[in-house]
């Protein structure tokens, strides 16, 4: 397999691993905090727009993609980078869009106000 991180570089990755599970963590959090679901085929009973949710509308799957990438750099194999990308494209077409739905479909003009300042991703 080939190897494009090498080392020291390649302990980035377990920064980033970090990072990722912390932002997961401190989601999961404010989810409990405001007792709504985090299940993305579930209806939502409160708009979350603190925290983490200032710079992604979408901060769990954010924090996956960040520990995906984190373990690319730190094992520095290529063959690892497929497991962020497909994660990326599962929850663009098969989550994303439903809870999209689901938060539209509960929290209507509050939803687009918060979607028009708010990005999905960063």
């Amino acid at each position: 397999m080939a190897h494009v991180v090498p080392e020291p570089f390649n302990y980035l990755g377990f920064i980033l691993v970090v990072v990722g599970a912390g932002l997961n963590i401190w989601t999961d959090a404010l989810f409990k905090k405001e007792k709504t679901t985090v299940k993305p085929h579930e209806m939502p009973t409160t708009l979350l727009v603190s925290g983490p949710f200032k710079v992604s509308r979408h901060p769990m799957y954010l924090g996956m993609v960040i520990i995906l990438l984190g373990l690319f750099l730190y094992l520095g194999s290529l063959i690892t980078l497929v497991y962020p990308v497909v994660f990326f494209l599962l929850m663009e077409k098969l989550f994303i869009p439903v809870e999209e739905k689901n938060l539209e479909m509960s929290f209507g003009p509050e939803y687009h106000k918060y979607r028009a300042k708010v990005h999905r991703w960063i």
